[in-house]
């Protein structure tokens, strides 16, 4: 964000007073979208944005040094936040706990985006309910060497799957790769049963749409396919709801689509400006959402009927405690940043030219691996398609960054 050229905004929302510090910060510097024009859009497309957020406990994803640096996350509610917001205590298997923010209405939304938060990133519960998820999320997620149409391929089988079992799915750009589709269910299933809804969908995705899409969990093993993500139904998991703003240079929305619209549609069309004017003129495509919650029963015992899923592979035998992958896998780089880690890829490339020529797009695996408050990334390179005598030995990382340096390491 640039420097702040003026005080700050109190803007009157339903009642309540919002400041916004910092005002004309500009947010997104390619189509000078400022931090009270963010604010703004938020406010106008409210109504659909709640659809997505309301009532649910969020992670606070905060850009407080814009869309060129990492964002941190944020459980804990901030202690200076106004009396009138709400909260909820979530609690894990680990003992541990988090107070986090519950917003309800456009006010709530006006101030997370004044933190920082430029997408939103609720659970999949209610804060009256916080152990029974009411929302199944498919998060198709394309690996490289997949195209736009082989993901709304799977998105289109997806709906079918959905439809199949007696679930109603409802579309949007994730606004970055993939597609999403979101399922309400009634809140009567714990995270272990939605998960395992959400596994036994993706596998029968994969049953009727072999070699384009997959739900093998490690992601060496999927190739140019696109994964139906079914670990987003985790406890510990978010996903940026509708209507959300993504970190890209842009300005692009996690928009709702009708489906109809999906087959035509591509996600760099939908940014901040071009969604206000969508939104003005169409309302919202999910706005009956909340009325076609479904039931679990038919994916569960179509999971029993499938049987266990594939059990991943078992721990190497060099006593590190690391699983022991099927595929040829080096690691290239562990790095704080994006741009470091691809600094370090190009310099390994570098030095071995011949083999870079032998790979394939999904051959190169770019991480993101949550730390303890953000995001750092990890390269690893499948040299399944170099012959065996050419493979290149494991070496010295070409960055070698320990985000756990000064921290707990979870499970320590």
């Amino acid at each position: 964000m640039s420097p702040a050229t003026s005080k700050a905004e109190v803007l009157e929302i339903d009642g309540r007073e919002v400041r916004i510090s910092h005002p004309d910060k500009v947010v997104f510097p390619e189509p000078g979208i400022t931090k009270l024009e963010l604010v703004r859009y938020y406010l106008a497309v409210a109504d659909g944005a709640l659809h997505g957020v309301a009532g649910r406990p969020m992670v606070l994803k905060r850009f407080v040094k814009g869309i060129g640096a990492e964002a941190f996350f944020q459980k804990r509610a901030p202690d200076n936040r106004p009396e009138w917001l709400e909260t909820a205590t979530l609690r894990y298997a680990s003992g541990n706990s988090a107070e986090e923010v519950v917003v309800r209405d456009a006010a709530a939304l006006a101030w997370v985006v004044n933190l920082g938060c430029i997408d939103l990133n609720p659970h999949p519960v209610r804060a009256e309910d916080l152990d029974h998820p009411d929302e199944l999320r498919v998060d198709l997620d394309p690996m490289p060497g997949a195209d736009w149409q082989q993901i709304v391929d799977v998105a289109m089988i997806a709906r079918d799957v959905l439809t199949d079992h007696g679930l109603v799915g409802w579309p949007k750009t994730s606004g970055s790769r993939g597609i999403h589709i979101y399922a309400r269910i009634q809140p009567r299933w714990d995270y272990r049963d939605v998960r395992l809804a959400a596994e036994t969908l993706a596998r029968e995705v994969e049953r009727r749409a072999p070699g384009i899409a997959t739900a093998k969990w490690w992601k060496e093993e999927r190739g140019e396919s696109v994964f139906v993500d079914f670990n987003q139904n985790a406890k510990d998991r978010t996903v940026a709801s509708a209507y959300s703003v993504r970190p890209l240079p842009d300005a692009r929305v996690s928009t709702p689509l009708n489906w109809a619209e999906v087959p035509r549609s591509r996600p760099e069309e939908f940014t901040v400006r071009s969604v206000l004017e969508r939104f003005a003129e169409r309302g919202d495509p999910a706005s009956g959402i909340d009325d076609s919650a479904g039931s679990l029963d038919h994916l569960l015992a179509l999971a029993e009927e499938l049987g266990p899923a594939e059990k991943p592979p078992k721990a190497s035998s060099d006593g590190s405690g690391r699983r022991a992958s099927r595929m040829p896998l080096i690691e290239i780089a562990r790095a704080k940043t994006k741009s470091e880690a691809l600094a370090g890829l190009e310099r390994w490339k570098e030095k071995h030219p011949g083999v870079v020529t032998l790979l394939e797009p999904a051959d190169v695996l770019v991480d993101g691996m949550r730390g303890s408050s953000s995001l750092w990334y990890r390269i690893r390179v499948n040299l399944q398609h170099v012959p065996e005598k050419e493979r290149p030995k494991q070496a010295e990382l070409e960055v070698d960054y320990d985000p756990w340096a000064g921290k707990n390491r979870p499970g320590a």
